[in-house]
This record gives C-alpha cells, sequence and structure tokens, in this order.
C-alpha cells in the first residue's frame, strides 16, 4: 500500500525528469505522451493502493512511511513522509485521474506549440506538487506542497509570457496565495510552539485550545480561502483564465482550488477546537457561492462563467467542511472534478476550433456545429445543477441536507444554499443557450469551414466523451439510501458533525432540484426561444460587471498606496543613500585612479626618487620604532 503510494508521487516527478533531461531530443509531442503515461501510471499506483487499503478493516487503514528524515533541531523532527489513509487515497484518486485526463486532452490542444515541452512539464510538476500536498504526512511537508502548487500555477497560468494579461494574472494569483501562504507559516509556528512538532497525529492531539487554537485556526483558515479562492481573497481566480485552458480545467478540477476543501478536512481536530472558526468557514462560503453566481450571470467570456461556477461550487464544499459534513464536502469534490474538468475541456474544444475565441455573443450557435461537444457540455451542465440522475444533484443536495441538521445558522446557510441552486441553473443554461442553441452566427460558420468542419482531435474528443459519462454516472456511487461508501470510507479519518436524517435529505432534494429546474426555465425565457425581454438595474448591472468592486476596492486600499508608498521611499532613500552612495563611490573610484594615472609619468628618475623616498621613510619608521 505505501509503494503504491511512493509510486503515485514519484511517476509525475519522473515525467518532469525525462521532460527536462531530454530536451530537443525529446519531440515536442513526445512530452505530452511521457507526462501522459506516468500520470496514467501515477493513478494506476493509486488504484492498487486503494484496493489494498479496501482488503484491510479498522487501524490498518493508516499507514505512515517515511523516506528520510531531512530537517531535525532539538525535539523537533521533520521528515520526507507520506500518510496513506482513506483522505490521502481518495485524494491521490481523483488528482491523478482526473489530471492524466486533462494532460492527455492537452495533447491535441497544444499541438503546434513551440513550447509544448515547457507546458508538459510545468503540468507535471503541477500534478506532482498537489500529490505531495496530500500524501504528505506532516504539515511541514504539506506547506512544501502548497508552494509548489502555488508556483505551479504561477508558471502556466503565465505559460504565453509575450502577453501582458497572462503575466499580470499570473502576479495576481502568485500574490494573492502569497498572502494566504503567510497566514498559514505563522500558524505552523505557533503549533512548534505549543505541541514541539508537526506530524498530524502528535499536533492533533495536543492542539491548544482557547485564544492560541483560535490563531491557528484562522491562519490554516486564511491559506484555504487564498488557495481555493473564497471571499475575500477570490479575486485571482477570473484573472487565471488568461492561461490555456487545460490549465484551467486543472486548476478548477483536480488541484489548486480544492487545496483549501482539503486542508479543512485533514485539519478538521484543529478547526473543532475553534470551532468559531470552522463556522466562519461555512459562512464565507455561503457568501461566496451566492455571490459568484450573482457575477456569473453577467459575464461574456465562456471561461469566466465556468470560472465563477468554480467559486459559487468550492462554496458549497467550504460550506459542508464548516458543519462538520466532512465526506459530503469531499463526495462533491470528486463529482465537481468530473463535470467542472468536463464543462473546461469542452469550452476548449470550441475555443480551439473558434481561433481562440472566447467571448460568448460571438460563439453562438456554435454547438450547431459541434454536436459531440454539445452533447457532452450538456451532461457536465445537468451535472453542474444538480439534475438527478447527474453526480451533483447525489452530492450537492448531501451538502444542502447537512444544514439542516446544524440548527439556526445552518437553516440559513441552507437558505442560501437554496438561492444558489437558482442561479447555477441560470447561469449555466444562460451558457447553454447563447453558446450551443440557435443558428450559428456567420464568425462561427466562417472558422468551422477553416478548421475543415471537425470539432477537434481524438485526444480532446475522448477525453471529454470520458468526462461525460463520470458526469452523468460519478454520483451513483451513493444511489442506495442507506449505504454511504463515501462517508463510510472516510469516517476513520473525519468523523462527521452532521449527520442529516433521510427526511432532510429529501426536502433539501427536492428544493434543489426545484430552484435548479426554475433557473433552467427563466434561462429559456431569457436567452433560450422565448427571449422573453427583462427589465435591467443599471446600477445591478454595473455592480455584477464589476464584480461587486473587490478589484477596484484592493487596489484603492492595497495597490495604490503600497506603489505611492514604494516611490516616495524611493526618493527619500534608494536614490540619495543607496543610488547616491554608489554614484559617489563610483566618483571617488575614478578620482583615485585619475589621479594614480597621473603619477605614471614614464620618466625613470622619477621612479627612482619614489623609490628612494620610500626607502627613506621606511628607514626613518625603522629608527624611530626602535
Amino acid at each position: 500500500m505505501t509503494i503504491a503510494a511512493w509510486i503515485t508521487l514519484a511517476a509525475p516527478l519522473a515525467a518532469i525528469a525525462l521532460i527536462t533531461l531530454g530536451g530537443n531530443l525529446l519531440p515536442r509531442r513526445g512530452a505530452g505522451y511521457v507526462a501522459t503515461a506516468f500520470t496514467f501510471v501515477s493513478f494506476a499506483a493509486a488504484v492498487y493502493a486503494f484496493v489494498a487499503m479496501w482488503q484491510r478493516a479498522g487501524a490498518d487503514r493508516s499507514q505512515v512511511s517515511t523516506g528520510w528524515t531531512w530537517l531535525s533541531a532539538g525535539g523537533f523532527h521533520a521528515g520526507m513522509s507520506i500518510l496513506v489513509d482513506p483522505l490521502s487515497v481518495f485524494m491521490m484518486l481523483v488528482v491523478s485521474g482526473v489530471g492524466a485526463l486533462i494532460i492527455g486532452y492537452s495533447i491535441g490542444y497544444m499541438d503546434g506549440s513551440d513550447e509544448e515541452r515547457r507546458f508538459f512539464a510545468y503540468m507535471a510538476i503541477f500534478v506532482f506538487s498537489m500529490l505531495l500536498l496530500v500524501e504528505s504526512a506532516n504539515l511541514l511537508l504539506l506547506l512544501a506542497g502548497w508552494g509548489m502548487v502555488g508556483l505551479s500555477s504561477y508558471l502556466l497560468i503565465g505559460y504565453d509570457q509575450h502577453r501582458p494579461a497572462a503575466i499580470h494574472a499570473a502576479k495576481k494569483a502568485f500574490i494573492m496565495n502569497a498572502f494566504g501562504d503567510a497566514t498559514m507559516a505563522l500558524a505552523l509556528f505557533l503549533l512548534i510552539q505549543h505541541t514541539g512538532t508537526l506530524e498530524f497525529g502528535p499536533t492533533f492531539a495536543h492542539a491548544p485550545g482557547g485564544t492560541i487554537g483560535i490563531l491557528i485556526a484562522l491562519g490554516l483558515l486564511g491559506g484555504a480561502l487564498a488557495k481555493s479562492a473564497q471571499l475575500p481573497l477570490h479575486t485571482w481566480l477570473p484573472d487565471a483564465m488568461e492561461g490555456p485552458t487545460p490549465v484551467s480545467a486543472l486548476i478548477h478540477a483536480a488541484t489548486m482550488v480544492t487545496a483549501g476543501v482539503y486542508l479543512i478536512v485533514r485539519c478538521h481536530p484543529l478547526f473543532e477546537r475553534a470551532i468559531s472558526v470552522e463556522k466562519t468557514a461555512a459562512v464565507l462560503g455561503a457568501a461566496t457561492l451566492v455571490l459568484a453566481g450573482l457575477v456569473a450571470l453577467v459575464q461574456v467570456d465562456i471561461k469566466k462563467v465556468i470560472a465563477y461556477s468554480t467559486m459559487s461550487q468550492i462554496g458549497y464544499m467550504f460550506l459542508a467542511a464548516g458543519l462538520g459534513a466532512y465526506a459530503n464536502g469531499m463526495f462533491h469534490l470528486m463529482t465537481h472534478a468530473f463535470f467542472k474538468a468536463l464543462l473546461f475541456l469542452a469550452a476548449g474544444i470550441l475555443i480551439h476550433a473558434l481561433a481562440g475565441e472566447q467571448d460568448i455573443r460571438k460563439l453562438r450557435g456554435a454547438g450547431r456545429l459541434a454536436p459531440f461537444t454539445s452533447l457532452c457540455f450538456l451532461s457536465g451542465s445537468l451535472a453542474l445543477v444538480g439534475i438527478p440522475p447527474f453526480a451533483g444533484f447525489f452530492s450537492k443536495d448531501s451538502i444542502l441536507a447537512a444544514g439542516l441538521d446544524r440548527g439556526t445558522l445552518g437553516y440559513i446557510l441552507f437558505a442560501l444554499g437554496e438561492v444558489g441552486a437558482f442561479l447555477t441553473g441560470l447561469y449555466t443554461f444562460r451558457l447553454w443557450f447563447v453558446v450551443f442553441r440557435g443558428e450559428p452566427t456567420p464568425f462561427v460558420r466562417e472558422h468551422f469551414h477553416r478548421h475543415h468542419g471537425k470539432e477537434g482531435p481524438l485526444w480532446m474528443l475522448g477525453t471529454v466523451g470520458v468526462l461525460g459519462v463520470l458526469a452523468l454516472i460519478g454520483g451513483w456511487i451513493q444511489f442506495s439510501p442507506i449505504w454511504h461508501p463515501i462517508a463510510n470510507w472516510l469516517d476513520p479519518v473525519a468523523p462527521p458533525l452532521a449527520n442529516p436524517t433521510s427526511t432532510e435529505e429529501a426536502i433539501a432534494s427536492a428544493l434543489a432540484v426545484g430552484l435548479g429546474v426554475a433557473g433552467i426555465v427563466v434561462a429559456w425565457l431569457m436567452y433560450g426561444a422565448a427571449r422573453v425581454p427583462v427589465p435591467r438595474l443599471a446600477f445591478v448591472q454595473r455592480t455584477l460587471e464589476h464584480k461587486f468592486w473587490f478589484d477596484e476596492l484592493y487596489d484603492a486600499v492595497f495597490s495604490r498606496p503600497a506603489a505611492q508608498l514604494a516611490l516616495a521611499l524611493d526618493r527619500a532613500i534608494e536614490l540619495p543613500l543607496v543610488a547616491g552612495s554608489l554614484d559617489a563611490l563610483g566618483f571617488g573610484a575614478r578620482e583615485a585612479w585619475s589621479g594614480t594615472s597621473r603619477a605614471q609619468t614614464g620618466l625613470v628618475r622619477s621612479y627612482v626618487l619614489a623609490l628612494a623616498g620610500a626607502m627613506a621613510a621606511l628607514v626613518i619608521a625603522f629608527l624611530v620604532a626602535r
């Protein structure tokens, strides 16, 4: 079991080494084959670990394997250790399985790029970083994986180095996540101070409560909010769509934005010692899912609509984790990986066929010329809205039911979640009716003709087909109202605080499906065949288009003051003291050289006189010293 886990972690690392060392000897497309093959090896090893664990029982399902100890200071020790337990194996399957499909899709999407080797090396680094994060047996190694995930996102979002918008988006993502990384690091310092270790078991057993416990939980929550793009550290994610479409799919479905949910579930003993902080995570998740759903209603970039839906769905996962419904949140993480990767990659087929165009107003009617992509996107859309029997129905509705089991706050969050269900139906099928229904525009017809009438390469269509099936059947694992395998599987690692009854589940499902269908109907009335005109309030429209003014607020509060302070310090310190002192040193050196050069007369008598004077000075100094 542990050997399989090490192979899962090492396979993407081997792909990185082969691509890097192979250099130009490796064909450009060969880098894609290497990255895909080794990530599938990683998935196969994860499946083996899952089967081996399934055959075990009780405490044997959790094992720690240490490769070596690389840090020892006094009583503190940290090693390259992996934890193989139900939660880590669950995440290994999702990350490596969905990651392999996305990397395989990229072979077709990136074909012809001059930088394919660099792209696939970065993708392999991303998968390795996320696997390191979820397999870590201590918080220090987890932090290393956490930082590498942020670095990988920076490299891939800014992959197109010639586009200023991509570079700006990469820097924005890196800085926003660095803020969360800092709060998380401070929490680890407190844990070391009060427990003397960062190993999961001893840390969870001896972590302090009270004010220190709250500070620790807040630090961890800051890291989770930034990584998962939740309020108020969410503004980087829509801009991250500047990266290639497979990068967007990998960030949203299998790696980066799910890390915050994993952190809360993994460290739930620390959050349960600071229950107010755990509830804060639920409140922020509920607020994010509604805010993101509202903003998605006015987006015209197809990838940004899907990006805001990710923020909304991650909000559901935070709501679940914050209420103690850990298995429910992780189950939605799995199904979301299927249908969100599907939506991004199906959109990528259209973008690839239509010369990189992402404006849905120009993509109108594209689905008529891409029937297979249209069908797969519909599967993902129904799963996202939570229409039975698609995957999202089973996972999202269980989260809403958990709200009904958690008292007054749970009722409020349940109501917000149901509002989110209506918004999900509305913005998802606004996108569907605009892009995939109706007559194709001249722009769409012209570019599909240039694309030889093909939807896309087999690598792309095959991946989308597999994900389309998973979006349909991925939730059936929870089909039985009695047998809950995800909850049973994760119970030894994260026992739930919320246990909704079958009645609560029925109420939550009925309302969620009804509101989701209502959202679809309203979308049809507004954007489908009916085209019912709806009055728009200018201020509301402008507020949503400006994403509730968060970017402007951060620019006014942080960015501009920081830039002005930097300019003031430059004028007051940098130029006069640092640059000025360097100028003075240069001037002094030049003057010394000039004086020395004047002494070089070229006359032998001058040199003899200088030597005689020097010797006389030495003799006098010697006599005085005696």
